[in-house]
């Protein structure tokens, strides 16, 4: 539920503190030969906007740190100055119910932590890709195998079928004009429209 604007600040900024969200914002002022308006995106003194310190106000809270924790987008091992191929996984949030102002030291020792967590998150997000594909991997196997030893409608009659291959919500076999049925499908009519229209406008490639 993070705006995608937000989600941009947590990937360039990876710790954010709000010591009082109730202080009165500092106006910058911009020298006029400037040609672009001056950015604090990245300011750790930067004021929460309006919207957000009144969130914080009705919660009861006052003042908090914020950390990102980011993983690889694919999986690949990256430099920790790397942004591209990087996604937001989750946010640490702490809070506190009067103003509160958190030394560098501290900051800095918590990103760490928040690294190596990130860190750990990623192997774990990689070990559970790499389980999926072999899943699916081992569940083609034995769908070919009922192929090669029972008719075409093993992949659908029996167990696992074709819908522990892909996700789907229903999948439908249509051989020697039978059909088969398995969860939500389109009518046998419909069916039938559809596999004469692949026949007679896809059939070198479908």
């Amino acid at each position: 539920d993070i705006p995608q604007a937000s989600r941009f600040l947590f990937m360039k900024n990876k710790v954010r503190m709000i010591c009082d969200c109730l202080a009165p914002p500092v106006t910058v002022i911009q020298d006029k030969s400037l040609a672009q308006p001056l950015s604090l995106c990245g300011s750790m003194l930067r004021s929460p906007h309006g919207c957000h310190a009144q969130y914080m106000a009705n919660m009861g809270s006052i003042a908090s740190l914020v950390m990102s924790v980011t993983i690889n987008e694919d999986g690949d091992e990256m430099d920790d100055d790397q942004q591209k191929g990087r996604k937001l996984w989750g946010l640490v949030v702490c809070h506190h119910t009067s103003s509160r102002f958190v030394s560098f030291p501290l900051r800095y020792a918590c990103e760490f932590l928040i690294q190596v967590f990130g860190v750990q998150i990623n192997k774990e997000v990689d070990l559970a890709a790499q389980m999926r594909e072999k899943h699916v991997l081992q569940t083609q196997t034995v769908l070919c195998d009922m192929l090669l030893r029972d008719a075409p409608a093993a992949i659908i009659t029996q167990s696992p079928n074709v819908m522990d291959l892909v996700k789907c919500d229903g999948a439908a076999l249509y051989y020697r004009k039978k059909f088969w049925l398995l969860g939500v499908t389109p009518t046998e009519a419909q069916i039938r429209d559809i596999a004469e229209w692949l026949l007679d406008y896809h059939s070198e490639s479908t």
